[in-house]
């Protein structure tokens, strides 16, 4: 054995305090000897005056916040790129280790600012629709990663004079399919509620799933927000088409998982999302079938107009189409809106959020090649 790996000793990776949850703090506090208590006591300073360095909470020992610039970290994604839309919405680009990068958008209403966060570099899924899901797929978000978008949204948001409390509502809506990254994402929900968190109600966090029915089981032991379900269509037959997961839980076992969410939620609703494209989901058929399969569960209905991206092979639902399927589902008594396009001119719209994926799978290849493909064609 040499001199040099006889003497070497590992260095403690130190734990990124962004990483953990209420809970997780208190147990990291114990572990280092401390008082629970000086979870909350930091938390405060991370999410309510948002410090990131342990030299800046000033009503903590000098010896803890030594002891923390040994054992702990404060680590959050960095901004690459801010852009703005001329309707007001905010995207960022945000860097993460390893060359990935992720997307992050924030929308102004009139009476509430919505934040959409992503849960994975890319998605594991294949939805023939998105152009997330055209990128591949890299890795599952940290919690530090998930909860870090809302925690630099929030600070810059406050640098542009937007308030202070410019993000009232939360939807894992971003690049990702949430429920597969289980932990990291309710352990992030749970800083976004937690009173020495975000603060946010719990009706206030929207997670949104392509339809995992056993993760929505799990989800309603371990988390009270609220649920939207990307359902694109009212069969069997076109949702395996859309969206590839229904041929594992189709729509009868999606439906079914739906109403036990709600029977432990007295009061409550799922909101499904529909994205109408041309000639393919938006016919009046589709619509009055859409109506017998959601009388089945307490329901609102999100009609989003398609948003198309480089090489899709769908189209937009004209405005026409859009407010006849509008018409039917509402005549028949269901609460039916239609989402306005936002940030489209930044690709920051609904299905367009792609980041930076070094993609592990082969879809992003592929996509690269069909567009290849039609430019030598159009030539």
């Amino acid at each position: 054995m040499s001199e040099a790996s006889a003497t070497a000793t590992p260095v403690p990776s130190r734990v990124n305090l962004f990483d953990l949850d209420r809970a997780g703090l208190q147990r990291f506090f114990i572990g280092i000897g401390e008082k629970k208590y000086r979870a909350e006591q930091v938390m405060k300073w991370l999410y309510h005056q948002q410090v990131d360095r342990f030299d800046a909470m000033t009503d903590v020992g000098k010896a803890l916040r030594t002891k923390l610039d040994v054992c702990a970290e404060l680590v959050l994604p960095k901004v690459m790129h801010e852009q703005q839309s001329a309707d007001g919405t905010t995207k960022w680009v945000l860097a993460l280790p390893g060359g990935n990068a992720i997307e992050t958008v924030y929308i102004p209403e009139t009476s509430r600012g919505t934040l959409c966060v992503s849960s994975q570099v890319g998605c594991s899924l294949n939805c023939s629709f998105c152009s997330t899901a055209k990128q591949g797929f890299n890795r599952n978000l940290s919690t530090s990663e998930i909860i870090g978008q809302v925690w630099i949204a929030n600070q810059r948001l406050k640098a542009l004079g937007r308030g202070e409390r410019p993000i009232t509502n939360v939807v894992m809506m971003g690049m990702g399919e949430p429920l597969l990254n289980f932990d990291n994402v309710v352990a992030a929900m749970d800083l976004m509620r937690d009173d020495f968190g975000f603060g946010l109600a719990n009706k206030r966090v929207t997670l949104s799933t392509a339809g995992l029915v056993p993760m929505i089981d799990e989800l309603s032991e371990k988390s009270d927000v609220s649920l939207a379900v990307s359902l694109h269509a009212p069969n069997d037959a076109l949702r395996d088409q859309l969206v590839p997961l229904n041929k594992k839980y189709p729509i009868a076992e999606l439906m079914a998982a739906c109403n036990r969410y709600v029977a432990k939620r007295p009061r409550s609703s799922i909101t499904f999302e529909y994205t109408l494209m041309k000639g393919v989901n938006d016919k009046p058929e589709y619509a009055r079938a859409l109506v017998k399969l959601l009388r089945r569960v307490p329901s609102k209905l999100n009609l989003i107009p398609f948003n198309p991206f480089p090489g899709t092979e769908y189209e937009r639902s004209d405005a026409a189409t859009i407010d006849a399927f509008k018409k039917i589902v509402m005549e028949a008594g269901l609460i039916a809106t239609v989402r306005r396009t936002r940030g489209d001119d930044i690709d920051a719209a609904c299905g367009q959020l792609v980041g930076q994926v070094l993609d592990r799978t082969r879809r992003s290849r592929e996509h690269r090649a069909r567009l290849e493909q039609g430019k030598v064609d159009a030539a």
